[in-house]
């Protein structure tokens, strides 16, 4: 997050990294992925582990985006974070209701060469345009489609809501409205980071 000046590091990023190389571990998250369903806590923890041993994180701090995904992958961070001697972390909950959750993903296409993300409302760039950055093919993830956004949605209520109150007993959780335009959100999650005293 620029405002703290951490390291951003996204789990879902590295994973498609990963599929995109064609490695096993790359074969193995691609079927969950595909599917709508989490990449196994095996699988994330070790990545997350990784990354936060290396040293831009160590000396700046880290935003992860996606991570922890269950109360697993939380407990697993705890013990990382204090092996390696960093504080207990900030969780910001984002609210937003069901129903933007699958306006807002099922509308985010990417270019095929470049990664860039584009939004088919804004941008008004949809599957098969060209890319206005590098000229690569747009196209739409097959986890940003609506049936596997459902999808993701009922597993983010099993196995990702619980961390809500995880957090939230242990003092470390701010909860922010995602509703309004992004600059307006980034403010509200800056702010309520802030005053939590995290950052």
């Amino acid at each position: 997050m620029d405002a703290f000046g951490l390291v951003h590091v996204s789990t879902g990023d590295i994973l498609r990294a990963a599929v995109a190389a064609g490695t096993d571990l790359g074969r193995e998250a691609k079927r969950y992925m595909d599917a709508g369903e989490l990449v196994p806590d095996s699988v994330v923890i070790g990545i997350a582990r990784e990354r936060l041993a290396e040293s831009d994180v160590q000396s700046s701090g880290v935003l992860f985006d996606g991570f922890p995904r269950t109360l697993a992958q939380a407990e697993a961070l705890g013990d990382a974070l204090e092996e390696l001697g960093m504080g207990p972390p900030t969780v910001v909950n984002l609210e937003v209701d069901d129903e933007e959750v699958v306006r807002r993903l099922s509308t985010r296409r990417m270019c095929r060469d470049c990664s860039a993300i584009f939004n088919l409302d804004a941008d008004g760039l949809d599957v098969g345009d060209k890319c206005p950055k590098c000229g690569g093919k747009i196209y739409q993830r097959d986890d940003d489609k609506a049936e596997a956004i459902r999808e993701r949605l009922r597993v983010y209520k099993e196995q990702t809501a619980p961390l809500i109150g995880f957090y939230g007993e242990r003092g470390l959780l701010v909860t922010v409205c995602a509703v309004g335009e992004v600059d307006e959100v980034a403010r509200r999650v800056v702010e309520a980071v802030a005053r939590h005293g995290g950052g």
